[in-house]
């Protein structure tokens, strides 16, 4: 039998229960769909991660207090205070770190604000006056501080442009006075819209010098981070080193398994969270392909009642000439048809979810997040599909293709 009448025979099997058929293959439409977005927003969630520590530069060099997580229970250990102005000093002492061309103090935290009968929630973001150097983000409206209002401890707050909108709406910010933590601050700049830049999101921020965030509004004495911008990006392992050799010495540490500190480069930062996506959408995807198995049973399953309710039919083709290889193709067509049209269907379905809700999602959160066709995953969809096809076809297509041409035709 030639393979265009052995398809021929396959597609009139499948058209005669039609409301079979699409039940049958929607468990593959489910799987192949739930793999294809998961993999699409995996990836886009990768390459926005990606941007956003690369927002940063390439140059940066990112001091964290505490011990560096090494699983769920070591998370607490970020929120240590051993960052201190000892350190601070230390660091910026050219015999220490002569390859650091800037190096920047923060501390972070959330606190209400007002302005008249307006309140808006913030985040207060306290550095130093080389912010716009190491961020590359200046005012468009006013002027950043300066470092004798880091030393003055100046109530002076540049803040970003939803903050502008929330408080002010359509009037001018500049030179009026908001209430953070139940004290005045001078509107002195307002950020452009900006959105997240490496994990920030400037639209939500009043950023003030750190010694006034330190003493006015977060009551600490301590850092939650410094940045430090390496002069050559071929500097950037030495600086990290001469920073953990300049912390420890600082800390009186000797062995390296008691630092209470860690440095981590964009580099570093990025290989990181690229394997934590990657394996987060792996296990994501083998949940998934959980509903394929079940596909697989199903088609199976379907299969066989398709076998018994076709025996006259099986005992008249046998009896007409059909061989048992001719059954047992037919069949076996019938069921790869089944899980490749599921596997086609899925993959458009699956396209066309990712496409809306990376728009949702792009416009949710207020970032650029892009829509991925995942091609490779595509590509596995298919060939998953039509292996399941294959191997739950099989079992059904043999009992179909054994089965006695005289006691098929006598079968009621």
């Amino acid at each position: 039998m030639r393979t265009s009448h052995a398809f021929k025979l396959a597609a009139i099997g499948l058209k005669a229960n039609k409301s079979r058929t699409l039940l049958t293959i929607l468990g593959i439409v489910i799987g192949i769909a739930a793999i294809i977005l998961i993999m699409s927003l995996g990836q886009g969630a990768q390459n926005l991660i990606l941007a956003q520590v690369q927002g940063l530069g390439s140059n940066t060099v990112a001091v964290i207090p505490g011990r560096q997580p090494s699983g769920p229970s070591d998370f607490a250990q970020i929120f240590s205070d051993s960052l201190k102005e000892k350190d601070f000093t230390a660091l910026k002492d050219k015999s220490n770190v002569p390859t650091a061309a800037t190096i920047m103090p923060v501390v972070f935290g959330s606190q209400g604000s007002s302005y008249g009968d307006e309140t808006y929630r913030l985040t207060i973001f306290g550095v130093s006056d080389v912010f716009p150097k190491i961020f590359k983000i200046v005012p468009d409206k006013g002027a950043f501080f300066t470092q004798e209002d880091v030393q003055g401890l100046s109530e002076s707050v540049i803040i970003g442009s939803k903050v502008k909108d929330e408080l002010f709406g359509a009037s001018d910010a500049l030179g009026e006075r908001i209430k953070i933590n139940n004290r005045p601050f001078r509107v002195v700049g307002v950020l452009p819209k900006k959105g997240q830049v490496s994990f920030f999101n400037f639209d939500d921020m009043a950023i003030m010098p750190y010694t006034t965030a330190q003493k006015y509004i977060l009551g600490i004495k301590y850092f939650h981070r410094f940045i430090i911008e390496a002069d050559l990006q071929q500097n950037i392992e030495r600086t990290a080193a001469d920073v953990k050799l300049t912390l420890r010495e600082s800390h009186n540490i000797t062995d390296t398994a008691k630092d209470d500190f860690f440095v981590q480069t964009q580099a570093d930062l990025a290989s990181s969270l690229g394997l934590i996506t990657s394996i987060l959408t792996l296990f994501l995807v083998s949940v998934a392909s959980i509903s394929l198995l079940v596909g697989g049973v199903g088609i199976m399953n379907i299969m066989l009642v398709s076998v018994t309710e076709r025996t006259r039919e099986i005992g008249l083709r046998k009896a007409v000439g059909a061989t048992e290889k001719n059954i047992l193709t037919q069949f076996l067509l019938e069921a790869i048809t089944l899980t490749s049209l599921g596997g086609v269907a899925g993959i458009f379905v699956g396209a066309l979810l990712s496409f809306l809700i990376s728009i949702v999602l792009s416009r949710a959160i207020g970032a650029d997040w892009h829509f991925i066709f995942p091609w490779s995953a595509a590509l596995v969809g298919l060939v998953v599909s039509g292996s399941v096809g294959l191997i739950f076809g099989i079992y059904p297509a043999r009992q179909a293709s054994r089965k006695d041409p005289i006691e098929a035709l006598r079968y009621e």
